[in-house]
């Protein structure tokens, strides 16, 4: 029985329609990617899943007792909280259940008979509840999910009112994972993470949550990991593909061809009856011809098929740009940095001609910066740079200021390269073909700029840039805003060749040859565009690295193993030292006790059963102050916790003594 399923969906807005009888049923524990084109409807159909918006008609089901959780744009927080108590909301039904458990052992003190055995069977009930919310050990849940998404225990205290929008967004995601729901909703959920919170992601999702995942992403390599089967909305309805993101892909393409093959063998067809009818309309067959030529006009009206999109769009013609020189860009000693912060420091690199340079690294970590200090944009607090002659730089930055709102596509394009080479103007057909080349259909091209969503703005933004003849692309996060059609066709454009081997036969690079520079997030377009990578670290430090990113992960993920490794050996030694020490001042204990009789021993002095009146009171305030921190009221409260917590660090360290001296007393001769 699936756990929820969207059942014959419609919608429209206004006069357009987005969802025409879209179906999707999801089983429990399953993970289904949703993809499609900007405006297709994915947003539409999860939030008519999520009860955000009612379809026009159609059914939604909900299994019973299932919890639905949603990723909501507008984010559900309140403001007087701090984050961590932001993120410990997910677990306010925990707060509640040890809440009524306290209840049944209070009533349970005074009660008999029947009504005890009503009191245990409600609090085998609430335990069971308990332990399926999070049991008592919620905290270490709460700080994986945040350090996860990028927080440190500095931002733990900040209130929610101060956090920035990323910030809140990522708050959210945080508290909708801590919740733990049967069904998990996501709408682009990596907006606003960088590669680590990706990839932890990523990780939760397939090896900890254990409900069923729909989720919208324009993320190929998480949709690759993750899922085991794709949704895709086209023409307002769903198509349904087994596998992850790299099998729909082939799959898709075998069927696009089978549709475009049919669409070619239909245009045939009826070029052949437009034909006939035109060499007899006004002959001795005119009846035969007005007959057929009817025909022909209810099978456009009725059968007709529809070039695949994919299929219908251009090759990008990228013109040749002058050539730079050898050395495009050399920096010695680059150092910047904010207030007491020091984004990167003595950063030495050389960017050759034609090389394709990935900068990585966490949110804020001074990537943008640091390229606008090697094009000499921004000032530097240290260092040298030089740039090369002949560079023709185009830089494509994360918004999009300056653009004329009432110019339409085509028209901008032409703009565009008007400006920037005018001894090549390009006519009105090379303009449509342009934008045709980055998915911008026959009428989409005549919208304005004004009218366009930020995805579609971007891949405007984008034509221009690589049509214009640069030698040096800058690209600062240039997939934030586009569907993966148009990330695809931006990877199929500034893509490396890739070398032929005895198991593959290799294939051409994209048209553009140049240099590149790319500020991204995006490991699928990284991968196919970048042969070289500078990795900032986050904390002053900055990595050259010769290679894309997956070897680069692949040589991270060993050195962090070999490190952990390490580190592991070291602990093991020193534990087994520390051990070893722990016994020999025990054994000196306990021979200068025997030596000096019992006076020199306070514990000594104490009869067996005051010690074992010592350990029981010891352990049963450990255990109140364990059971203390499921409530809501002290884990919220961090000097509470901490309070709590150097009381316990206490108790354990004098009950330690106490249960030597016990066992060594059960351990003498009668």
């Amino acid at each position: 029985m699936p756990v929820i399923a969207a059942t014959n969906l419609h919608h429209a807005y206004g006069d357009r329609v987005i969802l025409r009888g879209c179906s999707l049923s999801v089983e429990e524990g399953e993970r289904i990617g949703v993809v499609g084109r900007n405006g297709a409807g994915k947003s539409t159909l999860i939030k008519s899943m999520g009860g955000l918006l009612t379809p026009d008609s159609g059914t939604i089901e909900l299994q019973r007792g299932a919890r639905l959780g949603y990723l909501h744009q507008d984010h559900d927080l309140n403001d007087d909280d701090t984050l961590r108590e932001g993120a410990a909301r997910a677990f306010e039904l925990l707060g509640r259940l040890h809440t009524e458990l306290e209840g049944v052992f209070e009533h349970m003190a005074e009660a008999e008979g029947d009504a005890l055995e009503k009191l245990l069977k409600e609090q085998e009930r609430l335990e069971n509840r308990i332990e399926a919310a999070g049991g008592y050990a919620v905290d270490h849940q709460i700080d994986a999910v945040l350090h996860g998404l990028g927080f440190t225990d500095a931002q733990f205290g900040v209130k929610v009112r101060d956090l920035s929008g990323g910030q809140k967004a990522r708050l959210a995601l945080g508290k909708l994972l801590l919740e733990g729901p049967e069904v998990l909703l996501l709408d682009e959920p990596t907006n606003h993470l960088d590669l680590d919170g990706r990839i932890w992601l990523e990780e939760f999702l397939k090896d900890e949550f254990r409900g069923a995942v729909v989720m919208i992403s324009h993320d190929r390599y998480l949709l690759d990991n993750v899922v085991t089967r794709i949704c895709e909305v086209e023409h307002g309805r769903t198509i349904d593909y087994p596998g992850n993101y790299h099998a729909f892909r082939d799959i898709r393409a075998e069927r696009r061809l089978s549709q475009l093959r049919a669409y070619e063998k239909q245009q045939t067809k009826w070029k052949s009856e437009e034909a006939f009818i035109r060499k007899y309309k006004a002959g001795q067959r005119a009846k035969q011809a007005r007959g057929r030529e009817s025909r022909l006009d209810r099978e456009r009206d009725q059968q007709a098929l529809e070039r695949p999109m994919e299929m219908s769009t251009l090759r990008l013609e990228i013109p040749k740009a002058e050539r730079s020189g050898d050395i495009v860009a050399n920096a010695r000693g680059l150092t910047k940095g904010y207030d007491a912060k020091r984004l990167f420091e003595n950063v030495d690199i050389s960017i050759a001609r034609g090389e394709r340079w990935g900068v990585i690294g966490p949110n804020g970590a001074g990537k943008s910066t640091f390229v606008r200090c090697l094009l000499g944009e921004q000032e530097r607090d240290a260092g040298e740079v030089r740039l090369g002659a002949n560079l023709v730089i185009g830089y494509f930055r994360q918004s999009h200021e300056g653009l004329d709102p009432e110019l339409n596509v085509y028209r901008y394009l032409q703009k565009v390269i008007q400006s920037e080479r005018p001894d090549a103007p390009m006519s009105e057909q090379q303009a449509r073909n342009l934008a045709g080349a980055f998915l911008f259909s026959g009428r989409e091209q005549e919208k304005q700029l004004g009218d366009l969503s930020g995805g579609e703005r971007a891949r405007a933004v984008m034509a221009g840039l690589l049509a214009s003849g640069k030698n040096l692309l800058v690209l600062d996060e240039p997939t934030n805003h586009l569907d993966i059609p148009s990330a695809e066709r931006l990877e199929e454009s500034l893509a490396l060749p890739v070398p032929a081997t005895s198991e593959s036969p290799g294939k051409a690079g994209g048209p553009f040859d140049g240099t590149l520079l790319l500020i991204s997030h995006d490991r699928a377009l990284i991968d196919a565009c970048c042969d070289h990578l500078i990795v900032f670290d986050g904390e002053g430090g900055t990595e050259i690295f010769d290679g894309n990113y997956t070897e680069w992960h692949r040589a991270h993920t060993l050195r962090q193993r070999e490190s952990a490794q390490r580190d592991a050996a070291v602990r093991d030694r020193e534990g087994r030292e520390v051990k070893k020490q722990r016994q020999r001042e025990h054994e000196a204990r306990e021979q200068s006790r025997k030596q000096k009789g019992p006076s020199a021993n306070a514990l000594s002095r104490l009869k067996t059963d005051q010690i074992e009146k010592r350990i029981e009171e010891y352990e049963t305030r450990i255990r109140e102050i364990d059971a203390s921190m499921g409530d809501p009221n002290v884990w919220s409260d961090a000097r509470k916790c901490a309070k709590l917590g150097d009381e316990r660090a206490r108790l354990v360290a004098e009950l330690e003594p106490l249960e030597f001296e016990w066992m060594s007393r059960a351990e003498e001769p009668g």
